[in-house]
């Protein structure tokens, strides 16, 4: 297994589009925070802080289209042919892609985290507001930001396991969180917490969230991880390549 994520790591540093993606997460960052500074909002108010930093857990987008790259790219450049040959039991290269994406997710997570911290901190004063680190608030948004980013890379890679076509496998994604939850929670009312989105948004703190503890939700996106996790695997393991 330390040989295949090795060759994971060296695969994904052959390629730039997919950490283009991830560098553009702190610019979107600081603008999610200076648009707090920018719009009517009370900046004394702990609640404007976990506001800002709740954008550091929707940057999960970004981490969740990463993991779908990292595998249904090499569908799409006909590189995973030569990847399961070198290694027949694709339920351990999936694994270790899977262990790839979740560490850099959740590197991705923290450098946000930093990069949130430091943009409340110099624009926050500006308009009469601070930081205070020792809110507990921020700290939860924080962490529940980066937990979502890890999730979510975790789960791009057994969509794009299971989906393949890197083109599909992003409109579907990005389909879903745009479009079906919303309309899912239209018909099921509240149980539409449950969904992997928006369950997502309790654990990042964000102010649209549904009145959900943090550790349910935190929960809620382990079991999609996991779910899906062992459905990409199972699947892998008995279809052909091509």
């Amino acid at each position: 297994m330390p040989t295949l994520i090795s060759n994971e790591l060296r695969k994904l540093r052959t390629i730039r589009g997919p950490w283009l993606l991830l560098a553009s997460g702190p610019l979107l960052t600081v603008m999610g925070v200076a648009g707090v500074v920018a719009g009517d909002r009370d900046l004394t108010k702990p609640e404007a802080v976990t506001e800002a930093a709740s954008h550091v857990g929707l940057m999960s987008v970004l981490a969740l289209v990463f993991g779908i790259i990292a595998i249904a790219g090499e569908y799409r450049h006909k590189t995973i042919t030569d990847t399961y040959l070198a290694t027949p039991r694709r339920g351990r290269v999936i694994t270790a892609k899977l262990i790839v994406c979740l560490a850099i997710g959740t590197v991705f997570g923290v450098f946000l985290a930093v990069t949130a911290v430091a943009a409340i901190a110099l624009a926050f004063p500006v308009d009469g507001g601070s930081l205070d680190l020792s809110d507990d608030g921020l700290w939860r948004t924080l962490a529940g930001g980066i937990a979502w980013n890890a999730a979510f890379a975790a789960i791009g890679v057994a969509v794009g396991a299971l989906l393949r076509n890197l083109s599909a496998a992003l409109a579907a994604s990005l389909a879903w969180i745009a479009l079906v939850e919303g309309i899912i929670g239209q018909l099921i009312g509240d149980l539409d917490q449950w969904l992997p989105f928006t369950s997502g948004q309790a654990l990042g703190g964000l102010p649209t969230a549904p009145d959900l503890p943090q550790w349910e939700a935190a929960l809620i996106l382990c079991a999609y991880t996991a779910a899906f996790t062992v459905v990409a695997i199972s699947t892998s393991a008995r279809r052909d390549v091509t």
